[in-house]
């Protein structure tokens, strides 16, 4: 390999290194270049051990098809840092889901948004215009702290929801003249999430009803 390639393969990943520390979520369809190179075991050994001396790790959600950084060991303040970010995204996650069940009824999709998926807003919200059951569950829902829409039109509130569904990069838009939007491996990552919180309420249900058939035993 030449210095030149050397260096672009360097500074490639040092750009990939800035985005994942900066909280990223690296996957095809927001960054396709990014999410080739982490496809490449040497790539993420490179980038693990880069990350292993700050004590970050790299990790994956969804079978490798989304990649963002986690910590590599937990201390009080990762801890801290980590519960804090696991409340945003669990008081998050009642309207994310809701607008989720919007788009999939609205749309007649079998299944919710994965990576990939395109939105087209004008046709979404021609449908949700057209049917009130609808804009009901679009007004409810815009109006959470996570949207807060205090319009009471269903333009501006669908508007306002995209928009700030754009900022927390579950969704990409990538022609600014156009109005389709493309669901991003974000939402993958949350499913995994929400499937998390299942198991362990799951688990902890389980844990209960075991110590209550031991304490009626005692």
């Amino acid at each position: 390999m030449s210095h030149e390639s050397t260096g672009s393969v360097m500074v490639g990943t040092s750009a990939l290194i800035e985005s994942l520390l900066k909280g990223d979520f690296v996957c095809r369809t927001t960054d396709e270049d990014s999410w080739r190179a982490l496809q490449n075991q040497a790539t993420r050994d490179r980038i693990e051990q880069y990350l292993n001396q700050i004590n970050r790790t790299l990790a994956s959600a969804a079978e490798g098809e989304v990649y963002f950084c986690g910590y590599l060991e937990l201390g009080d303040n990762e801890r801290k840092v980590i519960s804090s970010q696991f409340r945003d995204i669990c008081q998050s996650l009642t309207p994310l889901v809701e607008w989720l069940v919007l788009v999939q009824e609205s749309s007649g999709a079998d299944a919710p948004l994965t990576q990939g998926a395109p939105i087209r807003l004008t046709e979404l919200q021609t449908r949700i215009e057209d049917t009130p059951a609808f804009r009901e569950q679009l007004s409810q829902l815009s109006q959470y702290r996570l949207f807060g829409s205090t319009s009471s039109a269903a333009d501006n509130q669908i508007k306002l929801v995209f928009k700030r569904l754009l900022e927390l990069g579950y969704l990409i838009r990538p022609n600014k003249d156009k109005q389709i939007y493309i669901a991003t491996g974000k939402l993958d990552y949350l499913y995994e999430v929400i499937r998390f919180i299942d198991e362990t309420e799951a688990l902890s249900l389980e844990a209960q009803a075991e110590t209550i058939t031991q304490a009626d035993l005692i």
